[in-house]
């Protein structure tokens, strides 16, 4: 196709010739580096408060290059998120600088937040000039709607030049690519698809083949792996393994950093800030090497409390015995006690308590239970005390099967047919993926404890403290991060009783020392869980695997079955 108007002619490039046969070829994108050496990113000395003048970030420090894959960890709300904003430059710091080579690639942490369209997903990882370029373009086409006249049209043209300069059409090739790969259809057919008939997991697919394909030498993923299932963390892996570029990423997933990892940079601080260390090994030695630091800050502190307690003694010692040289001795114990020891850096202390208790033999019969349009009938038998991981792709109907046995009413809970029995004295309690709790919205953590828990202000402080929650206390549910909704859900499963629990994902949004918690609480706890999951690492703590297939068939299976 040409587009002509009046003497200039804008000529797109022949797209066919870029992808022949359905195989990639090299596109050139303006502004991509002469040589496609290595890029990397070099965060100094840090600086960022809260609004609240709270300081998140204190002086935080790191180097990630030589096509290094590269986890940054830390706790929830620890500022991760903010940290990556701050090196893709959505964020300005207090002090500090960053500087990157090679150009920049960034995934955010919600890809489709802000755009409707496959298209603006699209437009929403490019480069600022071609965003511009294609605002201007959308801008000309609708006046030219409007009006006929040489200048419209000229404006239209100028707009198409700049597309074409900007790499507009060799995107389009790259996106006509990815597309076709992630939804079997190219990118004119898919680009007004609206993103709500996308999950989160399809969205993040998309954005993730362009940036890998992307002419930019440093990727910046905040959370990549989230909303992914199995087969496509396994692809993610693949790609972080074998892709030339410097990689810095965001995720909770402990498989995944186990099998991608070269080097682990961590966030962890207290009131004074938060601040960075990196660990030069992978997920396999981190535990280990983050004891390690722990007890050498211990030891320095020890060391400087006995050298401090000598110098005391001796300052006593000649004042009893009215030295001339107990001023000497003096100074010398100021001094010492002027430079304190490295503060050691605040621990997660988290201590979640599942207590359950005991049920009826069987927890659990299932007889003929079909969930309509999605599973066929399937008859199943859970015993007190067992672990069923219930496994299967997105939209097979997991969470529906959980909803249904937690008492979910209408119109959340989908039709079925069939008998389902819980057992004698199984008590269900339900932890949400989507954390989608409305009688909670709104609401404080106290204020729901004290109302709906009936615990007294010193006894909701103890509990939440225990779950690392205390400073969020007169926050309201819903303006919790990700990883404090769900330690409060579990909070709350502790409270209720439940000898069943029915949990929905539960460590998609915890931090790793947050899973580790959980799991310590499940092992201790008396009764049966069912557990939807993708997490792998978390699968491990099951004896019992139910797949739900995309065929509709509902089968136990000897091992965990991914698809």
């Amino acid at each position: 196709m040409i587009t002509t108007f009046g003497p200039l002619t804008v000529r797109p490039p022949d797209l066919d010739a870029m992808v022949r046969d359905g195989k990639e070829v090299a596109i050139e994108h303006p502004g991509a580096p002469d040589c496609p050496g290595m890029g990397h990113v070099e965060v100094s000395g840090i600086d960022y408060r809260l609004p609240d003048g709270r300081r998140l970030l204190a002086e935080v420090g790191f180097r990630v290059g030589d096509g290094a894959n590269v986890a940054l960890v830390g706790a929830n709300g620890c500022g991760k998120t903010t940290l990556l904003k701050i090196i893709a430059g959505d964020l300005e710091p207090d002090a500090g600088a960053v500087t990157t080579s090679g150009g920049l690639g960034v995934m955010r942490q919600f890809v489709g937040s802000g755009t409707e369209t496959v298209r603006e997903l699209l437009l929403s990882v490019s480069p600022p000039r071609l965003q511009a370029a294609a605002a201007a373009v959308d801008r000309a086409e609708l006046a030219a709607m409007e009006r006929d006249d040489e200048a419209t049209q000229l404006g239209y043209a100028t707009a198409l030049a700049e597309w074409s300069d900007a790499g507009g059409y060799q995107a389009e090739v790259l996106w006509d690519i990815c597309c076709t790969e992630a939804f079997g259809v190219p990118y004119d057919r898919a680009k007004y698809r609206e993103l709500g008939t996308l999950s989160g997991g399809e969205q993040k697919r998309l954005v993730l083949r362009v940036l890998l394909r992307n002419p930019d030498q440093v990727l910046v993923l905040d959370e990549p792996d989230n909303y992914l299932d199995v087969p496509t963390k396994r692809w993610l892996e693949q790609q972080l393994n074998e892709t030339p570029k410097t990689v810095l990423y965001v995720s909770h997933d402990r498989e995944l950093l186990a099998n991608t990892a070269d080097q682990i940079v961590t966030l962890e601080g207290g009131a004074a800030g938060n601040t960075a260390w990196t660990h030069g090994g992978g997920f396999a030695t981190y535990h280990q090497a983050r004891v390690d630091r722990h007890e050498r800050y211990a030891e320095l502190g020890r060391r400087w409390e006995e050298h401090r307690a000598r110098l005391a003694d001796l300052v006593q010692t000649l004042r009893l015995a009215k030295s001339p040289k107990v001023q000497a001795a003096v100074t010398r114990l100021r001094r010492h006690e002027a430079v304190r020891p490295p503060e050691p850096p605040r621990q997660q202390s988290l201590r979640m308590r599942l207590p359950g208790g005991r049920t009826g033999v069987r927890a659990l019969t299932c007889t003929g239970l079909s969930l309509t349009g999605l599973t066929e009938p399937f008859d199943l038998e859970v015993f007190y005390g067992e672990r069923v991981a219930v496994l299967g792709g997105n939209g097979t109907g997991k969470s529906h099967f959980l909803r249904l046995l937690g008492g979910w009413p209408e119109p959340d809970a989908v039709a079925n047919s069939g008998t389902w029995k819980l057992g004698a004295r199984v008590l269900p309690g339900h932890f949400s993926q989507t954390h989608e709790h409305p009688e909670l919205a709104g609401r404080t953590l106290l204020e729901i404890l004290w109302t709906d828990c009936s615990l007294r202000s010193e006894e909701a402080a103890r509990v939440l403290n225990r779950y690392e929650l205390v400073a969020a206390r007169e926050q309201t549910f819903d303006t919790l991060s990700g990883g404090q909704q769900a330690r409060f859900q579990i909070l709350l499963l502790e409270l209720s009783g439940a000898t069943m629990l029915l949990l929905d994902e539960p460590t998609d949004n915890l931090d790793v020392a947050s899973a580790d918690a959980l799991q310590a609480a499940l092992d201790e706890f008396d009764g049966t869980v069912l557990a939807v999951t993708h997490d792998r690492w978390f699968v491990r703590g099951f004896d019992r695997y139910l797949q739900f297939g995309r065929d509709g068939r509902v089968l136990e299976t000897p091992e965990p079955v991914w698809t």
